[in-house]
């Protein structure tokens, strides 16, 4: 009689199958199990999301506490975060970023009747590799040409090092030098135990306790913000700078609509602010399962605005600097080179050929320095306007000016005065060099043959009432030679002249080479009120300024006429008012937890969580692969439930069964296509299950300035792998045997050999991140640098890892022997 359910790999799992398969083809076995491995990898990403969005609301639970206000009687109180962020950092967030692995080799044991398996100690070294190795490689490779990133958490990133490495040196003891093959129960209680001593010693070197505390990872008071009301008397910091922020587009982008500023203002937050380990990873599963997104999607044409808007920033931030250059010393009483050009900005004639800039250096000048100048387009563009220039400038010893020269392309067109940008950077960073204020230099193209054209900055002018002066402002282009005079006049149209402001006319004159001027018209306080003596608001009236009357050889340019807007002091408060507002609704909808069921099942069955308006059509292809995942993991309970306690439990028991799936899935798809389950492990679930962590990674290292968030974590990672993955597993088979007299054994042979061999590529990756923040020619920074340079250390560590799987599979196929 044929038996239905006993057929290859039929016993192999512990879940699985859940029917006879006993008429599939091999082959479609193979298929569907790859197929349902993958997909489940997706489905835990998901529910591992929920996890993380528990851990982060445990984690950020704040409390009052008082503070004395020595401005007013009462006191203060301030909010501030109950949880260390290195404690979090590396106890409920390390956990919820290793979860699957450390459950997986849990649930293997227990299944396995309390026997040694090989599927969770290898994805345990496998994913600890994967880690280490690639995602590293991949940080150092992805960060923008030209900048670097650097670790700041020094003492608690050399703690978790140190404590990853000595994890694996223990397993090494414990397995082939105290108790071979075999686990006792002290050995396995000091595994376990190794987590807590970690958590503390990190607190502790966080805090200064035992070094010197150089670098401040958290204040003694970890502060929590929270945004208050605009309208609020003691407005938190986050919000101020909504407001200004606000301000700012409502002045100077006119033509956006609210919905577009608040994009905009939106995304700029959420981009600029410092995100922890936990967000990137939300981030990226939602990113993978056409979720909704925790940074906003814009169009294209709203991206290049931002992109302007952001270059325009970093300039400003270089040439508005407000601070005094003499009242700073940034060479450090001359322990360090300070470079900088010797003006802020120069102007070239055209037909001139070229222009001339001058760097000067100072401070330390008995060393040779060397600094990048490149040019950056303005309205003047490379290749038409002018030839761009990056290059590497080198001071010699005492060597304190140097000068470089950019052509000027004279050609026969017509052209208003145009500026482009030459910048001053540190190629190669070091303690000993440092750019000075004057690091960007704007350089004029103009034509000053002639006597030029008057007009005025632009068309119309936006002016608070409140304003005492409404400033306008008149340029002169295409040429700056000799004497020049204007006329100008202003014309009544909603305003009234002496009721509200002050015009008439008057005379500009440009001097020789001078090529703006400003016309300043007093704004006058209008009082009107009802017949019951209430103030009225007044709607917005305007008037017009307009040139005239050039003075011979000059003329009038474009815009000859201004209108000059003058609007109500409240109306233009609620136009910042509804942007700022709106801006902290959208940032209240893209947090990590949500608030109710609802909110969870309408994310979970919409594309985007929802913002259908940006989606693609990948963004609907993910979605619906991962639909059925989505609304079955919606039914955890929300994070805003019991300080995220339920969600922490429910993710966690669900990850649990999602494991033990997976579990089924990858041991019998070794089964059936002849892998050593070593093999499976290392390579199949250890990519699967980091995965998550490798994009989320790859965007910090891109939109953070250090690399804590994207590859400081990971030792402390590979750390918890050790202590819990192994450690709680150990403990519980060793009591097991215990009890039943006997003594818990472990096959050491192809774990041992996993080992070492991941402990000696460890010790080589390590030794890489310390030479390129100490070396120059990696740009002194763990990721990023110079591109030849960045790109061998990212080739060379991912080298390590595929030299790491094809030696641990060669002895797992006894095809090498290694007699340990």
């Amino acid at each position: 009689m044929v038996d239905l359910y006993n057929y290859t790999c039929s016993y192999e799992g512990l879940l699985l199958p859940v029917m006879s398969e006993y008429t599939w083809s091999t082959g479609l076995r193979i298929f569907l199990y790859l197929i349902a491995m993958f997909w489940c990898f997706l489905g835990t990403s998901i529910v591992a999301d929920a996890f993380m969005c528990g851990i982060e609301k445990i984690t950020s639970k704040t409390k009052l506490i008082r503070i004395p206000n020595a401005e007013k009687k009462e006191d203060k109180f301030v909010e501030v975060k109950v949880w260390n962020d290195t404690v979090a950092n590396l106890s409920l967030m390390a956990f919820g970023t290793s979860a699957p692995e450390i459950l997986m080799s849990v649930i293997e044991i227990v299944g396995n009747k309390f026997k040694a398996g090989e599927l969770g100690p290898g994805t345990i070294v496998g994913s600890a590799a994967f880690n280490l190795l690639v995602i590293t490689g991949i940080c150092i490779v992805c960060v923008p040409d030209g900048e670097n990133r650097v670790i700041k958490s020094i003492p608690v990133y050399v703690t978790c090092t140190c404590f990853s490495m000595c994890a694996y040196i223990w397993m090494l003891i414990v397995l082939k030098l105290v108790t071979p093959g075999v686990v006792d129960i002290w050995e396995s209680v000091v595994t376990f135990c190794m987590f807590p001593v970690l958590v503390v010693t990190a607190f502790g070197i966080d805090k200064g306790c035992w070094c010197k505390k150089n670098n401040k990872t958290s204040s003694e008071l970890e502060i929590g913000i929270e945004f208050s009301k605009i309208d609020a008397d003691d407005e938190s910091e986050a919000t101020v700078d909504i407001i200004h922020m606000a301000k700012d587009l409502s002045r100077n982008h006119k033509d956006l609509t609210e919905d577009e500023a608040t994009v905009l203002l939106t995304r700029q937050l959420q981009e600029h602010q410092h995100h922890n380990t936990g967000w990137y990873r939300v981030h990226a599963v939602r990113g993978l399962t056409g979720g909704h997104r925790l940074l906003p999607k814009i169009n294209a044409t709203l991206k290049q605005l931002y992109d302007k808007i952001n270059r325009q920033k970093e300039i400003e931030q270089h040439m508005n600097e407000n601070i005094d250059v003499s009242t700073v010393d940034l060479s450090e009483s001359g322990t360090r080179a300070v470079v900088e050009f010797t003006a802020s900005s120069v102007a070239v004639l055209e037909n001139e050929g070229k222009v001339r800039v001058g760097i000067r250096r100072y401070g330390k000048v008995d060393i040779p320095v060397t600094v990048l100048v490149e040019t950056i387009d303005g309205t003047a563009e490379a290749g038409s306007d002018y030839k761009p220039l990056k290059e590497e400038i080198t001071f010699a010893v005492n060597e304190r000016l140097r000068e470089v020269y950019i052509e000027i392309i004279d050609d026969d067109e017509w052209e208003p005065d145009e500026i482009f940008f030459v910048k001053l950077s540190i190629p190669h960073e070091s303690k000993d060099i440092v750019v000075g204020k004057m690091a960007i230099n704007q350089i004029t193209i103009i034509n000053d043959d002639e006597p030029g054209k008057l007009e005025f900055s632009k068309p119309s002018y936006i002016i608070r009432e409140s304003n005492e002066c409404a400033q306008v402002y008149v340029n002169r282009v295409n040429g700056a030679d000799g004497l020049v005079t204007v006329r100008w006049r202003t014309k009544d149209l909603t305003a009234v002249h002496n009721k509200d402001y002050i015009g008439g006319e008057g005379t500009l004159t440009f001097e020789h080479g001078e090529t703006s001027k400003t016309i300043n018209l007093k704004i006058l306080e209008t009082n009107i009120h009802d017949g019951r003596g209430h103030k009225m608001m007044e709607r917005d009236h305007s008037f017009q300024v307009e040139l005239f009357s050039p003075s011979t050889g000059s003329a009038i340019g474009k815009i000859s006429k201004a209108i000059v807007t003058l609007v109500n002091d409240t109306e233009f408060d609620g136009l910042v008012s509804r942007i700022a507002n709106n801006t902290k609704k959208n940032l209240d909808g893209l947090r990590l937890d949500t608030s109710s069921w609802k909110e969870q099942f309408n994310e979970a069955m919409n594309v985007n969580g929802g913002d259908v308006e940006n989606a693609t059509v990948i963004d609907y292809i993910l979605h619906f692969i991962s639909f059925f995942w989505k609304v079955l993991f919606a039914f955890i309970p929300p994070p805003s439930i019991a300080g995220g306690y339920l969600t922490f439990i429910g993710s966690l028991i669900l990850i649990g069964l999602m494991t033990a799936l997976i579990s089924d899935l990858a041991s019998i798809f070794g089964c059936l296509v002849g892998l050593e389950k070593t093999v499976v492990a290392i390579t199949f679930v250890a990519l699967g299950t980091s995965m998550p962590d490798t994009f989320a990674s790859k965007l910090a290292a891109i939109n953070e300035k250090t690399a804590d968030s994207s590859v400081g974590n990971i030792n402390g990672s590979n750390a918890v792998n050790v202590f819990l993955g192994l450690g709680l597993p150990w403990l519980i088979a060793s009591i097991y045997w215990e009890a039943k007299g006997e003594r818990f054994e472990v096959p050491t042979d192809t774990l041992v050999f996993s080992v070492i061999l991941y402990t000696s590529c460890a010790i080589l990756a390590i030794l890489v991140l310390f030479i390129r923040r100490r070396l120059a020619v990696f740009g002194n920074g763990e990721l990023g640098g110079p591109k030849v340079p960045k790109y061998a250390s990212g080739l060379f560590l991912v080298f390590l890892w595929i030299f790491y799987v094809i030696m641990s599979s060669l002895q797992a196929y006894k095809v090498i022997e290694v007699n340990i």
